[in-house]
């Protein structure tokens, strides 16, 4: 689009149906590889297109439905980015909140009877971003906005896939996250009473014992069929769940089923399994004490009424089970449970099941639970994000209902935000073809020297490091063949120069530079970094990028990971970086000149005994996103 065409948006995007359509569809294709409709930076167009399609219920109506995705990812990116434009929807009582830009204004029940919140996570595996935003959430509502209470619950009702690991992972990654539950429980804690409770709905007539096959009962679910086994009488059903108990062998083959309902369009409603048996593998807290356990849709609103939860907050994937939920509390009698759905969170070409990333894991596609390159809580710290920018990304998401699926730009923009202000600024050279250049002109120092300078231009406060000069210096090998006979440079921190020997062979072996201090360095077209070739030892180091899993944006429930996982996702090359990076250890972030940002996944002093290898005891740095090229 050309400049005017873009200040004459505002008045085409404000029409109707029929004529707001085409000028859709032209700035959908202007978008295509852009984050701003104009620039680098949110400009005055940017804000007059976004202000103008949000008070357009049609234009709306387009971007929830993603029908033109490259307008929604750029309109969801400018609405978290810059709160500032949101000015309707600042809450008027959640201070916290209202500085983040997201509603939460939600006029939730009863809060004036006291507000409990719950994080029910399952110990199946690690915390991922999706996982994040519940416990934030649950944990603001708990917290901050009502200053009530926010437990945490283990939903440790599967010993075929929890582990102690998984369970102390999440409790170490809330903690990491500033979350702190006024009490941590187990749903194991409630096994006796989640059994009573089964007892009084088959005493009720209101649940049976069923021994019908999986794919039987799946089949006849689909089509609303009765089991052939819906109509045992109470004695028999409370005889049959007796066994389940024992783990005999009639127990085994029977599982109990709510009697819900045969054929109600919602098919959750269609008397789903409530307790079933599972005597081979031993509970990682009970041991083999129990031989059947409840189902989470059953324990989950029977502990939340018992426990005191008076607000249960879920993602939307849930939507369809709370009638369920519901039909427990009433038939049972227990005490009511308030209910909010949020959004989950869903990210282009990323995946939070846990089952299949716990594939990748065991299949050892990826390092581990912790790998740069999983969704988790662990891994996007891994990667290099801040605490605090992981926390202020999910506040801002706040608690909507609206589903939008987005790339990787804006919770990598958040973390940049953070970083960039404090990140010392360090160099790196590629170790392959590194060129070494001999300096000349009255300029050269005579030998070594070193100066004081400060590791962020910026920011004083992050402190001072030492720069070295001397005769000769290293460059990258791609600066070196950049290079034109005579052409004027500059060298980074030092000045500027001449090229004045330059070889023809590839690679180039070393070349000469006159130093030319007094150049203006606004002049030149280059400007490369360098180190000096003595004065200090250089530091090994290892480079590491990183890229997508999987090859497909949205990955569907039946979708075969494998069929779509990426075959080159990580990247290393080595390096020789200042004598600052030496000192650095892990979780430490930094800039490399030219570069971009980097976690130290293992500084020298990392190492332990042996595990260094040949190499020996080098910087170990992963690339960290700023928002620009995704994850």
């Amino acid at each position: 689009m050309q400049q005017d065409e873009i200040q004459n948006l505002p008045a085409k995007l404000a029409g109707d149906f029929r004529s707001i359509e085409p000028h859709l569809r032209d700035l959908d294709k202007h978008l295509t590889l852009r984050s701003y409709v104009q620039g680098f930076t949110l400009s005055e167009d940017d804000k007059k297109v976004w202000q103008t399609l949000r008070a357009n219920k049609v234009a709306m109506g387009f971007i929830r439905k993603n029908a033109l995705p490259n307008i929604t990812r750029w309109f969801t990116f400018v609405e978290q980015s810059h709160p500032e434009l949101q000015e309707d929807n600042k809450p008027a009582d959640a201070g916290k909140a209202k500085s983040q830009g997201a509603n939460y204004n939600l006029a939730l029940q009863d809060t004036d009877k006291g507000v409990v919140t719950r994080f029910l996570p399952e110990p199946s595996g690690y915390l991922h971003i999706g996982h994040a935003k519940a416990a934030l959430l649950s944990d603001y509502f708990g917290h901050v906005a009502y200053k009530g209470q926010m437990r945490l619950r283990l939903d440790d009702t599967n010993p075929s896939k929890e582990k102690a690991e998984y369970q102390d992972a999440i409790v170490e990654d809330l903690a990491l996250m500033g979350i702190k539950p006024d009490a941590m429980t187990y749903t194991s804690d409630y096994f006796d009473y989640l059994y009573d409770m089964c007892k009084k709905l088959i005493g009720m007539g209101m649940a049976y014992a069923d021994d019908t096959d999986q794919e039987t009962m799946r089949d006849e679910r689909m089509h609303g069929r009765p089991s052939k086994r819906r109509e045992r009488t109470v004695e028999e059903n409370l005889r049959i769940f007796e066994e389940m108990k024992k783990g005999s062998e009639e127990g085994i083959a029977n599982c109990i089923r709510a009697k819900m309902s045969v054929d109600n369009p919602n098919k959750a409603m269609r008397d789903p399994v409530i307790y079933r048996c599972n005597p081979n593998d031993a509970h990682h807290r009970t041991g083999t004490t129990w031989k059947m356990y409840p189902m989470y849709d059953f324990a989950c609103p029977v502990v939340d009424s018992h426990e005191g939860i008076t607000h249960a907050l879920r993602s939307t994937e849930y939507t369809d089970r709370n009638p369920q939920y519901q039909w427990f509390l009433d038939t049972l009698g227990l005490r009511q449970v308030h209910m909010w759905d949020f959004s989950r969170l869903n990210f282009i070409k990323t995946f939070l099941s846990k089952r299949k990333l716990a594939k990748l894991v065991d299949n050892g596609n990826v390092w581990g639970w912790d790998d740069p390159r999983m969704p988790t809580v662990r891994g996007v710290r891994r990667r290099g994000m801040t605490v605090s920018a992981l926390r202020d990304f999910i506040i801002r998401q706040g608690p909507s209902r609206n589903i939008v699926s987005m790339d990787w730009t804006t919770f990598w923009n958040a973390n940049k935000k953070e970083i960039d202000p404090v990140a010392p600024r360090h160099t790196a050279l590629l170790q392959d073809g590194l060129v070494k250049c001999t300096l000349t002109g009255a300029d050269v120092p005579t030998g070594v020297t070193s100066e004081k300078r400060p590791k962020h231009a910026k920011n004083p406060e992050v402190g001072m490091k030492d720069v070295f000069f001397a005769p000769e210096v290293y460059l990258d090998q791609a600066d070196a063949k950049s290079f034109k006979a005579d052409e004027e440079i500059t060298l980074m921190g030092w000045g500027n120069a001449f090229v004045r020997e330059i070889s023809s062979s590839d690679p180039i072996p070393s070349l000469k530079l006159e130093l030319n201090l007094k150049g203006d360095f606004k002049a030149t077209e280059k400007k490369v970094t360098w180190l000096a070739a003595d004065g200090f030892k250089l530091v090994p180091a290892e480079l590491w990028d990183f890229d997508y899993l999987i090859t497909k944006d949205k990955l569907e429930e039946d979708d075969n990971v494998e069929d779509f996982l990426n075959p080159n996702t990580a990247s290393m090359v080595t390096a020789w970086c200042d004598a600052g990076v030496g000192e650095l250890k892990a979780d430490d972030i930094i800039q490399l000149e030219r570069r971009g940002f980097y976690r130290v996944d293992k500084g020298l002093n990392d190492w332990k005994e042996g595990e260094a290898g040949e190499k020996g005891p080098r910087v170990v740095l992963f690339n960290i996103p700023t928002g620009k090229g995704g994850k």
